[in-house]
């Protein structure tokens, strides 16, 4: 399962780039706005940062603005994945990039059906949202089961993205079902490495090093 992270915050996915974890990352327009940066600068400093895709969202609800805002996003580096809402639109815009070879990502999926309607305007990742189906009374893990269920049945190439992770637990489900992808804040991902005997653990070592007295090096 690759492993995107969902910032537009270039120190954190620095860091994160360094464990060799980092296939790409996603960002949105409340990302950019929490990043204060300029959206296009910002867009290109973190396609260097990442060999990855890198979701850059338009913000046009029709397909004309869309297809504009689109042509300035995808010449900012080659591995820039344009991201749209799941709309009628954005799936027009999807099925006019995806045939020029540009990547899409198609966002705010909520729905196995609307997946499926992804899948076939030539999707290269949807975005189904599990926490925020969470909220709202629903199964987001259900979600990805039925998405991955009917993905299989027909050998669709679309990449399942697993968006809006809120904890360790998405992570593990989303693997276990078979996600392709998982997108986590910095906070989420970091946390994965953490276990209180793996802590336990280091502290009894050090604690048995420091009564030998030695050092290495």
């Amino acid at each position: 399962m690759k492993f995107f992270v969902d910032t537009a915050d270039t120190a954190e996915i620095s860091d994160l780039a360094a464990t060799g974890l980092l296939d790409g990352v996603t960002t949105n327009p409340s990302l950019i706005a929490k990043s204060g940066r300029d959206f296009l600068e910002v867009t290109a400093e973190i396609c260097k940062l990442t060999a990855g895709p890198v979701s850059a969202e338009v913000v046009a609800l029709d397909h004309e603005g869309m297809m504009r805002e689109a042509e300035i996003l995808r010449k900012i580096a080659d591995n820039v994945c344009v991201k749209v809402p799941l709309t009628i639109d954005g799936l027009k815009t999807c099925k006019k990039l995806t045939a020029d070879g540009t990547m899409v990502n198609v966002t705010l999926c909520f729905s196995a059906t609307q997946a499926l309607l992804a899948a076939k305007a030539g999707a290269t990742f949807v975005s189904p949202f599990v926490g925020r189906h969470d909220d709202n009374g629903f199964d987001g893990m259900q979600l990805i089961s039925d998405i991955r269920l009917i993905y299989d049945n027909y050998d669709y190439a679309t990449q399942i993205l697993v968006a809006s992770i809120r904890h360790g637990v998405h992570v593990l489900e989303s693997a276990k079902i078979g996600a392709d992808v998982i997108t986590a804040p910095p906070a989420v991902i970091k946390g994965l490495f953490r276990h209180v005997l793996t802590e336990k653990g280091i502290e009894g070592f050090l604690a048995d090093w420091a009564k030998t007295g030695q050092s290495i090096g």
